[in-house]
C-alpha cells in the first residue's frame, strides 16, 4: 500500500512539473518594470494633454501612483473610451484608469474593483438655445460617445421620447466640436468635464444646462477577469488611495468643486 502511495505521489509531481506555471499578471508586470495603463486624454479632468503634449489629470496621476507602489515605471497608454477594453483583452495595456462605468454587461468581458471615482451628470449646451434643464432636452438634437454610461442613458430616453435625435461619437472631443458648430444642441457629460470645458473657453459659448437625473455613475480600475490576484491588490490599492488622504488630493488638485465624491454605495456597503 505504500508502494502504491509513493508511486502515485511521485506520478503527480511529476504531472505538475510538465505543466506549464501559471501565469500571474501582478507578477508579471513587477518583473516587466513597467505599469501600462490605459487613460481617455480627451477627459478633462481626468485626463488630456498640457502645452507640451504630456499627458496630465486625475487618471494620469492615479497610474502613476499606482505604478510608484509597485516599484516599476508608469506607461499611459492613450485610449479611447470604445477601445479600453478592447485594449485590455488585447494585451495592450496590463490594466484600466479609465472612468470606466462598472456595469455587469462589460463584467462579462473585463475585471472591475471597487469604485474609485463617481460622477454625476449634468447636461451641457450652447448658449442661447433655451436649454435650462434635461426636461429641455426633448425634441432637441443631442449626442455623446458611444457606449459610455450617459450615451446609453440619453439615446434611451431620446427613443422614449419619441422625438429628438441622438447621434454618437467617437471621442469627447467630436462630441464638444458637434455642439460648438450646432450639429448637436447639447449633450450629457459629468459634472467635473462640464466644469472644465466650460473654464477652459476652447470651444466659445457653452454653459451647463442643469443635472441629468441619472444614477451616481460609479467607475473602477479595471484588469482581465481572470487576474484575481491583480484585482485584489488594485482593490486594496483603492482603498489606500482614500484611507492615506490621497484620493481626496488628486481631487482637490483637479476638481476642487466641493468635496470629493463618496465611493460608497448607499443600501450595499459602507
Amino acid at each position: 500500500m505504500a508502494k502504491g502511495i509513493g508511486i502515485l505521489a511521485a506520478a503527480v509531481l511529476t504531472l505538475a512539473a510538465a505543466m506549464p506555471a501559471q501565469a500571474d499578471k501582478l507578477d508579471d508586470i513587477i518583473a516587466s518594470g513597467t505599469l501600462r495603463c490605459a487613460v481617455v486624454l480627451d477627459f478633462p479632468p481626468m485626463g488630456s494633454r498640457d502645452a507640451n503634449n504630456e499627458p496630465i489629470g486625475f487618471d494620469v496621476d492615479y497610474c502613476n501612483d499606482l505604478a510608484k507602489v509597485l516599484g516599476v515605471k508608469a506607461e499611459i497608454v492613450e485610449t479611447p473610451f470604445p477601445d479600453r477594453i478592447p485594449a485590455l483583452v488585447s494585451g495592450r495595456v496590463d490594466v484600466g484608469v479609465a472612468s470606466t462605468s462598472d456595469t455587469l454587461e462589460r463584467a462579462k468581458t473585463a475585471g472591475f474593483t471597487i469604485p474609485y471615482f463617481a460622477f454625476k451628470m449634468v447636461v451641457l449646451t450652447k448658449d442661447g438655445l433655451g436649454i435650462k434643464d434635461y426636461a429641455s432636452l426633448k425634441g432637441k438634437k443631442t449626442g455623446s460617445v458611444s457606449g459610455t454610461f450617459e450615451a446609453l442613458a440619453l439615446e434611451k430616453d431620446v427613443k422614449a421620447w419619441g422625438t429628438g435625435s441622438f447621434r454618437g461619437y467617437q471621442t469627447q472631443a467630436d462630441v464638444f466640436l458637434a455642439l460648438s458648430q450646432g450639429q448637436i444642441e447639447a449633450t450629457v457629460v459629468t459634472s467635473t468635464v462640464a466644469a472644465a470645458i466650460v473654464k477652459e473657453g476652447k470651444y466659445k459659448g457653452l454653459m451647463m444646462g442643469g443635472d441629468a437625473p441619472y444614477d451616481i455613475d460609479y467607475v473602477a480600475l479595471i484588469a482581465l477577469r481572470n487576474e484575481q490576484g491583480l484585482i485584489n491588490y488594485l482593490n486594496l490599492f483603492v482603498n489606500q488611495q482614500v484611507r492615506t488622504g490621497r484620493y481626496k488630493a488628486l481631487y482637490d488638485k483637479w476638481i476642487g468643486l466641493g468635496e470629493a465624491p463618496d465611493l460608497t454605495v448607499p443600501g450595499v456597503y459602507r
